[in-house]
């Protein structure tokens, strides 16, 4: 299911500094996880901003092939609210704004089409402000924010992040269930434990 009036922001600018390489290049289902979250999103929307910055050089190459737009976001290292203002400041130059953006990681290896095709769904029933993932008693990305909100979001500063409006608009929020989402891949032990829960067999 794709849609033209949702935009995607893939934020994949950062260091990877407690991994000690780019977790954007780690292998997981036979793609690095940059690749695999970009044709997710983009099985999702027709319309997939990818925000790089740290290596840029690098990991542009694994999705230059696919029909996403780059922005670099050079104050990669002030945190992820610089890279969703990039990304949003994109969607906003073009003729056909979407109504609401999904601002989604790459470093949570179990995200799958069918948990954004759920965020449009539920976004699609209720007409909330902000759709949000569930997953080890709080809400977060990937997240659906409403159009009405993207001042907010450029106005984000460095050490808030998108997250202080999920819980300024929580009466507005809808959720979806993602228990998996609160797997993320931010050291080399996250990579082993990842590896380790795919190849478990299947009961």
């Amino acid at each position: 299911m794709q849609t033209d009036s949702i935009g995607i922001i893939l934020l994949a600018a950062g260091a990877s500094e407690r991994l000690g390489k780019p977790k954007q290049l780690l292998i997981f289902q036979g793609e690095t996880l940059l690749r695999r979250s970009a044709k997710i999103a983009l099985a999702a929307s027709n319309h997939v901003v990818v925000t790089l910055g740290s290596q840029i050089e690098i990991l542009q190459k694994e999705i230059e092939d696919l029909p996403v737009e780059i922005v670099e976001n050079k104050d990669w290292e002030t945190g992820m609210s610089g890279s969703i203002k990039f990304g949003l400041k994109k969607f906003l130059d073009d003729a056909d704004k979407p109504k609401a953006v999904i601002v989604m990681v790459c470093d949570q290896p179990f995200i799958n089409e069918n948990i954004l095709e759920k965020i449009i769904i539920k976004f699609q029933e209720t007409d909330s402000l902000i759709v949000a993932c569930a997953y080890q008693n709080t809400l977060g990305v990937p997240a659906l924010f409403h159009k009405t909100l993207f001042p907010e979001l450029l106005a984000l500063d460095a050490q808030t992040g998108a997250k202080r409006l999920i819980k300024k608009y929580q009466s507005q929020t809808a959720a979806i269930q993602f228990p998996k989402g609160a797997f993320d891949v931010d050291t080399r032990a996250d990579y082993k434990n990842l590896m380790e829960e795919w190849q478990k067999p299947a009961r």
